[in-house]
């Protein structure tokens, strides 16, 4: 069986988000590692409409070319890293829409989150938990959480330092969401082919 394919992807689109610094540190941590292959998927390179189907993929085909395109592309992957910041306790709007996009494509798929802002986006990271339940996701009990002085430490809202100075903090958190994503992955995977 060949190495799950992970999707990395940005929840924020905002001209002014914060998520690439945290994206981008990410990224060359799971480069590290050999036992899954990762990618990232940045919503901002998606032109996805709010939701207007007439239902969920679940029930019946898309019929937005973005929304079947989104499908498409999320559908390659065997699972998912969320980097969202939280508003209003929750996730961006931008990323709710895009899980809303798709159905099919994210079922019996493990999902983990690094989340950033005050209390490190604790709350959005639970509530996607439970939207990844909805979607038949597999949702990690082990999330990357960016928060308060450390967050104030690499935020532009702060110090707007380097992600390395942060990197000890996280480290220890980011290797347990991942040897926990590997495992539901390698499982998943498995049990999809067959």
């Amino acid at each position: 069986m060949s190495k799950p394919k992970i999707a990395v992807i940005i929840g924020s689109t905002r001209k002014a988000r914060f998520a690439d610094k945290p994206a981008a540190w990410l990224m060359e941590q799971v480069g590290k590692r050999d036992d899954m292959e990762f990618e990232l998927v940045d919503l901002r390179d998606f032109n996805l409409p709010l939701f207007d189907e007439m239902a969920s993929n679940a029930w019946m085909p898309s019929q937005d070319p973005s929304a079947v395109a989104w499908q498409d592309r999320i559908g390659e992957f065997d699972g998912y890293i969320f980097v969202t910041g939280e508003y209003n306790h929750s996730i961006t709007g931008s990323l709710k829409n895009a899980l809303d996009q798709a159905y099919k494509e994210w079922n019996r798929k493990p999902a983990g989150a690094l989340g950033y802002g005050g209390v490190g986006a604790a709350r959005a990271i639970e509530h996607l938990r439970t939207i990844a339940v909805e979607l038949q996701m597999v949702p990690l009990r082990n999330a990357v959480h960016l928060g308060g002085g450390e967050f104030m430490k690499v935020s532009p809202l702060g110090a707007n330092g380097d992600m390395a100075e942060v990197a000890p903090v996280l480290q220890p958190s980011l290797d347990a969401m991942l040897d926990e994503l590997a495992w539901w992955a390698k499982a998943t995977k498995a049990a999809r082919a067959g």
